[in-house]
Parts: structure tokens; C-alpha cells; sequence
């Protein structure tokens, strides 16, 4: 049996809008008003999850949804970065952000490497239960990257190529290690 896979990025944050790493910041009220005026307007899915952090599971609840927390859709570990933007990280350390935006075992901010991300990612889809018709899980742009290298079987570097907006969907189609991709403008739209 096929599966489809709604994945669904987090509304936005004050970190997203400051383009700062995120640091377990509640949704700001535009993104919450944003997800709530969505609500209802997602597939009917046999199963829900969401990542455990804040902005995961304040997004399910004003898209009108009750999913299970799934530890395998948190976000990537950012260590020390955590909290600070990407122009003042860049600025106080360029070889650091240079390591960890070319080479995918570099964890420069004593988190998670993007090697780790993406092993994480494959695990959790390949671990998907073929019996689950449609799944919809509410999560963070870079766990949806990870997920989207994975389905494709793409090397590491493309990860950097994918963007990923709040309150966005990506299904994918498939399962058993053979999954096909399909970027849609909202989280709605499944044409």
C-alpha cells in the first residue's frame, strides 16, 4: 500500500523572523493567527504527529489538530548557536559556519551535524508503518530538508538547496524505501 506523507513546517516564530536559530520560542501571534486561519483545511489523516518543541505543537493546535509527539521529528540540534542569528554567528566565526555548510560531519556549534540530521531522517521514514494510508506531521524546515534528501536518496550538499517556509507543506508518496516528492505552496494544496 502507498503512503502519503504530509509534512507540515512550523508557523513562525521570533527567530524565524529575525533569521536566528531557534531556541524553544512559543509562535508569535502572526504565525499563530496564520496556522488557526488554516484550520480544518488539511487531508484527513489516519495519523498525526508533531515534533515535541513549542512552535510543533502550538502549529497542530491552531491548524485544529491532536497529534502524538514524535521524538524523531525534533528539530536539529544547533548547540551553542542556538538563540543567535546567522549574521552574528557568520560574523564571529566564518570558518565555522563555512565547516558546517560544506562538510555534513562538521558540528561546529556542539550540536547536531547534518550528517547526524539526516541519519536521524532516514531512520525515522524508513521506520514508517506501511499499514498508515495518510500521515500528517508538524515539524521544522530542516527536519523536512533531512526527510526530502532521504526520499530522494540526494547527496548531503543538496540540503542546503531546498527551502523549507513556514506553515508550508511537502507530501510525499510512497514508502519501503521508495518515495516520490511534491513541493506544494501550502500546506493545502495536494493537486
Amino acid at each position: 500500500m502507498s503512503s502519503r506523507l504530509v509534512l507540515v513546517s512550523h508557523a513562525p516564530t521570533a527567530a524565524t523572523r529575525a533569521a536566528a536559530f531557534p531556541q524553544g520560542e512559543p509562535l508569535d501571534a502572526h504565525g499563530l493567527a496564520d496556522a488557526t486561519a488554516l484550520a480544518g483545511m488539511l487531508p484527513r489523516a489516519d495519523e498525526v504527529r508533531c515534533g515535541p518543541a513549542l512552535r510543533c505543537v502550538q502549529t497542530a493546535a491552531a491548524l485544529g489538530l491532536v497529534p502524538s509527539i514524535d521524538e524523531g521529528l525534533r528539530d536539529a540540534d544547533l548547540g551553542r548557536w542556538a538563540g543567535r542569528t546567522l549574521d552574528d554567528v557568520a560574523a564571529a566565526e566564518p570558518d565555522a559556519v563555512a565547516a558546517w555548510l560544506t562538510d555534513a560531519a562538521a558540528a561546529p556549534h556542539g550540536g547536531e551535524s547534518l550528517h547526524d540530521l539526516l541519519d536521524r531522517a532516514g531512520r525515522w521514514l524508513g521506520a514508517l508503518p506501511g499499514s498508515v494510508r495518510t500521515l500528517v506531521a508538524v515539524t521544522h524546515p530542516m527536519v523536512i530538508r533531512a526527510l526530502i534528501v532521504n526520499a530522494i536518496g540526494a547527496a548531503p550538499a543538496s540540503f542546503w538547496r531546498i527551502d523549507i517556509a513556514p506553515l508550508t507543506g511537502t507530501i510525499l508518496r510512497g514508502g519501503s524505501g521508495r518515495w516520490t516528492v511534491r513541493m506544494t505552496a501550502g500546506p493545502l494544496d495536494d493537486r
